[in-house]
């Protein structure tokens, strides 16, 4: 007689009814009554048909609730062995969709708790061997290396990096006109993007930035009392008096694309409301995303385990704000909420936790092509040049070594669709080595999934057009 198993599965509740999020495929569905009583049992142990219809009396809902439930595997024969996960490495050339330009690694800034800069720094920009700033040439060459491996992409996306990014204007002014001449000349177009710390934005910045419609991003952690804590010049100085004035200029001329901020979260007391009401209300940004410090567990600065958990409430909390506003039909501007949205609305499941190595590389100041901006000028992660192209042979190997198959802490784990044993330079500042899963973060990893799983649930229910904009979103990409 056939029993039934439940699949890998997490059920979460929202709108006042059940969900499950079916880890292999990493889908969503809604689940009436029937269903859900079903993989509730199941969830327990193997049954059969008889065994549920002695517990269930609507024998036609319960066939058509296992019928569904196996279609979409949530269940399935208890005798039947599992199939493995294949470990699927894709294939090269795998077309490179970003490359990270960074400009110049030094900085105007001396942020306490900077990974390129700090007691956690991966490269020695000071004394190493790379140039301090980019040369033209160099950026030139990027240039048509990122066009060359880009393959048949139509759009290729450079964004320019630091250290402070603005300290080598020049160069980034030439070449984003090189590349756009560049780009046009091959049929292709090309996405410009930048991270600074706002010390730098000159009107004739702010007006070239406007006109070439490149993308900000801001790094800024809130008002002046947080900003001032970590953010500051050499001698000690606070950034936020001089930063503040630059970046509303910027925000009133630059209206083409959205200007978001970039908050680090460090230990101590945390306001991510506050922080996150302050910069989009008082200073007038579009977005506001949060990153917990990338740091060793004792830097003063790292967050501990009770730190996470007081993140992760203030995430919640600042979460279902998003949920209600968007609800009502107005914008919010928590981006991490969005961000996981999209993922779980297209069904992301990883095999590696982000693009970095695959369709994301960095180039050094020098042309060396890295896994990605984080380890920019470190020969252990070194991917090749722009003079002679993507070392084909090391992305392979680290590609077979990084993926999520090899790291059998994730293997349980019902959030690995999304995580994927979390970030490389994480990995390698906390632990090491970038194939270590970072396990500091799990619960957390976990804890803010469910939130998003949560919103998701409410959204489906009560404002799916919202959702919808993801659909056209992978269209836009398909036909672009």
């Amino acid at each position: 007689m056939t029993a039934w198993v439940a699949r890998e599965h997490h059920r979460f509740e929202a709108a006042g009814k059940p969900f499950v999020y079916l880890v292999p495929s990493a889908a969503i569905f809604a689940l009436d009554d029937a269903a859900d009583s079903v993989l509730r049992m199941l969830s327990t142990k193997p049954r059969t048909r008889e065994e549920l219809a002695d517990v269930m009396t609507d024998h036609a809902a319960l066939d058509a609730a296992i019928a569904e439930l196996s279609r979409v595997q949530a269940i399935g024969i208890a005798a039947a062995p599992i199939p493995p996960t294949p470990k699927v490495i894709p294939l090269a050339p795998f077309p490179l969709t970003t490359m990270v330009l960074n400009v110049t690694n030094q900085c105007n800034l001396s942020c306490t708790y900077c990974y390129e800069y700090g007691e956690d720094k991966i490269v020695d920009t000071e004394n190493g061997k790379q140039p301090k700033f980019m040369s033209e040439e160099t950026a030139r060459e990027s240039v048509e290396f990122m066009l060359k491996e880009s393959g048949a992409n139509k759009v290729a996306h450079i964004t320019f990096f630091g250290g402070e990014t603005l300290l080598n204007f020049p160069v980034l002014r030439k070449t984003i006109t090189y590349a756009r001449q560049r780009a046009a000349e091959v049929g292709k177009d090309v996405d410009f993007s930048l991270t600074t710390n706002a010390t730098l934005l000159k009107p004739e910045i702010i007006e070239f930035l406007a006109e070439e419609r490149v993308g900000v991003t801001i790094s800024i952690d809130g008002p002046k009392e947080v900003q001032d804590k970590f953010r500051v010049f050499q001698n000690g100085t606070g950034s936020y008096d001089l930063v503040a004035p630059k970046i509303k200029e910027l925000l009133k001329r630059h209206r083409s694309r959205p200007i978001g901020a970039r908050v680090t979260l460090t230990s101590g007391k945390m306001d991510v409301k506050r922080i996150y009401q302050h910069l989009t209300d008082e200073i007038g940004f579009w977005e506001v995303g949060f990153a917990p410090v990338t740091t060793s567990p004792n830097r003063a600065h790292a967050i501990s385990d009770g730190g996470y958990d007081e993140m992760l409430g203030q995430f919640r909390d600042l979460a279902f704000e998003f949920l209600e506003t968007t609800v009502a039909g107005r914008h919010h501007g928590f981006s991490n909420v969005k961000e996981t949205l999209e993922e779980l609305h297209k069904g992301v499941s990883k095999a590696f936790p982000c693009g970095a190595g695959l369709g994301l590389l960095g180039v050094a100041t020098d042309g060396d092509v890295a896994l990605c901006h984080r380890f920019a000028g470190s020969d252990s992660h070194k991917f090749g040049t722009v003079r002679d192209g993507v070392d084909r042979g090391a992305q392979q190997a680290f590609l077979e070594q990084h993926h999520i198959a090899n790291k059998t802490d994730c293997s349980v784990c019902w959030a690995r669709p999304l995580c994927s044993g979390g970030c490389y330079h994480e990995a390698h500042t906390r632990y090491g080595d970038t194939t270590h899963a970072n396990l500091h973060y799990c619960n957390w990893i976990r804890g803010w999934t469910e939130v998003c799983l949560q919103v998701y649930g409410e959204l489906s229910e009560r404002n799916p057009a919202f959702l919808a904009q993801f659909d056209d979103e992978e269209m836009k990409e398909l036909v672009s």
